[in-house]
């Protein structure tokens, strides 16, 4: 298996969880490698030791565990089929709907930020944009009564 960059030492330890997250998503959507697998490979990678391991291990089998459900949330926003989105934005976002429905207690701003932040680092040139637009959409759908009136 091959590993993207470490994140970076001022990131936050969340930040960090995610990012590792994405990059296991990614791995499991090219090579079919299970949640279990993939953390015990990226337990060794630099800048591991500075997540939060329990919101990395939930956010990584939770979006592998409910990657069906996760798609079908997020296709009504998208301008093409899941599986036609670059890998890396396809796991950023299943990430961030993963996010949205089962962290209540992280503000959908923030998921949408993070996600957008991922994109910026890892994705195509626009592909910040293209995620922006869709979490933005679905955050409204998911979670109205957070988004009513923004």
């Amino acid at each position: 298996m091959t590993t993207m960059a470490a994140p970076t030492a001022h990131k936050t330890s969340r930040r960090r969880s995610r990012e590792f997250a994405m990059q296991g998503i990614y791995q499991w959507q090219l090579a079919g490698t299970d949640a279990a697998t993939i953390e015990r490979y990226m337990s060794s990678a630099k800048g591991f030791d500075k997540i939060d391991r329990p919101y990395f291990s939930s956010l990584l089998a939770g979006t592998i565990r409910e990657s069906g459900r996760l798609e079908e949330s997020i296709q009504p926003y998208l301008d093409r089929k899941a599986a036609e989105l670059s890998p890396i934005e396809r796991a950023i976002l299943f990430i961030a709907a993963y996010e949205l429905e089962n962290n209540i207690d992280v503000p959908y701003r923030v998921v949408i930020n993070e996600a957008v932040e991922l994109a910026k680092s890892y994705g195509g040139t626009d592909g910040f944009k293209y995620v922006n637009g869709v979490l933005d959409k679905l955050a409204a759908d998911k979670r109205p009564h957070e988004t009513a009136g923004r």
